[in-house]
């Protein structure tokens, strides 16, 4: 995103909810930075600096606002839609790479030198990587300091702090004061937490921020008839599945509109332990697509006059995306010619004979999913040799699985928050059974690319019939065809054939 001074301007002084995550802005007389919502007064117009990421703010010196608590705003579309280098970096850092990697390494993930990687967010932001993973821990804390009981010891490594030290010195560098100050009488801290957390395995609970209008049954529903056995599990108003995560296996819930309160999602995490819950964190927003900007997609889709009633009807319809890539290519492929309940059968399946039991902190909550999680889906390593006869595939859909296993467990193939589209469809059409249909869900999917299509799809082609779209058409729905797939896909009330 451009920042243009005045529009950003008028946003604070409208306090305009749709510009809520794609910037902040930093006050030079308090040195607090915050989100456009804040509803604290407006600052003089000269007083004004606007950034394009709280780690920018962070590194200008301002600290965040206890008011608004910009670690609570939705996440920027920009970086989550753009496929630069720069943009790839960002993500992966709130993914949680660089706390599990190192620097080194996540410069090694995006084949480039520490140095230059330095210099390209220094040149974008105005930070460099390791404030910037310093900035995406700090906010994992605050969130967890605000909005559960956990102990303040718990917090730092649960946010990916490696010592307790480091953490405190962290904090009070940024924010000129001690964690515990979030937890004082009458501050932030001191407000009624949502939930309990702890290394026992308890459930945390935690608000994700989202965009108004939030599709939420449309969402559920898409999943439902998806969800793998023993993985996950979709009721009326939730979506639960298991998960691995940095410190330990478990069950996440979430919870979106209408039965959680409107513009958030609720989420509860319980796992055998809790570092890098910000991972979680993370992909959760993924796989619910919270950082999409619902308004500005519906004005391109809508300006074409056949696409106009599809969007009326169903406001706020998300791309449903993926906790783990590699769980949702096994997905399509298993899903080729095929049709949904089948290829749901065939995940089953799978899970089932090469899936690890999930641990005794995954039992599930109170009245949730009623014990139907039990086991974590299976990893490249465990397929990559794996004996897939027996489980009504063909040879080559079994070879195609092999071969998808092991270039993802290889590292040739990167499903990831950093992966690059481009890269990742070249890699993808090197895989024996891998076509143009695989490839384009995947990157919708796995990818988060918001303008991936699924053009050969037997649903979208009917639907596309039915409305009377020539196939080029679609170029009209650039850069936000996966949207207008969904919206297809809705309008023939038909699944896709995945």
């Amino acid at each position: 995103m451009t920042l243009d001074f005045d529009t950003c301007y008028r946003a604070v002084v409208a306090r305009d909810p749709r510009f809520d995550g794609r910037f902040f802005t930093g006050v030079t007389s308090t040195g607090i930075y915050c989100r456009p919502i804040c509803p604290a007064r407006t600052p003089a117009r000269r007083n004004l600096r606007f950034f394009p990421h709280a780690g920018a703010a962070e590194a200008a010196g301002f600290r965040a606002c206890r008011r608004c608590r910009p670690e609570a705003s939705p996440g920027s579309p920009d970086w989550n839609t753009r496929a630069d280098l720069a943009a790839r970096a960002v993500r992966l850092i709130a993914d949680g790479y660089a706390d599990q990697h190192g620097i080194s390494g996540l410069a090694r993930r995006l084949a480039v030198t520490d140095r230059h990687l330095r210099r390209l967010l220094l040149a974008e932001l105005g930070t460099t990587p390791i404030a910037l993973a310093r900035t995406t821990r700090l906010q994992t804390a605050r969130r967890l300091l605000a909005e559960t009981r956990m102990p303040v010891t718990e917090i730092a490594f649960a946010s990916g702090f490696s010592s307790i030290r480091q953490f405190n010195a962290s904090f009070q560098e940024v924010y000129a004061q001690p964690p515990s100050a979030l937890r004082r009488p009458g501050g932030p801290g001191g407000q009624e937490a949502p939930g309990d957390a702890a290394a026992d395995g308890t459930w945390l609970t935690l608000r994700l921020a989202c965009r108004e209008p939030f599709d939420g049954p449309s969402l559920l529903g898409f999943l439902a008839a998806r969800a793998i056995p023993g993985v996950e599990h979709v009721d009326q108003d939730r979506y639960a599945r298991t998960i691995r995560a940095p410190g330990g296996s478990g069950i996440i819930e979430l919870v979106p509109p209408p039965t959680a309160r409107q513009g958030q999602v609720l989420l509860r995490v319980r796992l055998t332990g809790l570092k890098g819950v910000g991972q979680v964190v993370s992909r959760c927003r993924k796989l619910f697509d919270l950082d999409a900007e619902p308004q500005a997609i519906s004005a391109v889709l809508a300006a074409d006059d056949i696409l106009a009633p599809l969007i009326a009807a169903r406001p706020g319809l998300r791309v449903p995306g993926a906790y783990d890539g590699f769980e949702l290519a096994v997905r399509a492929v298993l899903g080729q010619q095929v049709s949904v309940s089948a290829a749901r059968t065939f995940a089953g399946r799978l899970a089932g004979r090469y899936g690890t039991p999930l641990t005794a902190a995954g039992e599930p909550g109170p009245g949730d999913v009623g014990g139907t999680l039990t086991v974590l889906f299976p990893t490249p390593a465990g397929l990559a040799d794996a004996d897939l006869s027996g489980l009504g595939l063909t040879t080559g859909r079994q070879a195609t699985l092999r071969a998808l296993a092991t270039a993802c467990a290889a590292g040739k193939l990167n499903l990831d928050a950093g992966a690059d589209p481009e890269e990742t469809a070249a890699r993808l059409a090197e895989l024996p059974g891998v076509g143009p249909w695989t490839a384009a869900y995947i990157l919708m999917r796995a990818g988060g690319d918001p303008d991936a299509f699924p053009g050969t799809d037997l649903g979208v082609r009917r639907a596309m019939e039915r409305l009377g779209c020539e196939p080029g058409r679609a170029d009209r729905w650039r850069p936000w065809r996966a949207y207008a797939a969904l919206h297809l896909w809705a309008f023939l009330t038909e699944a896709p054939a995945v």
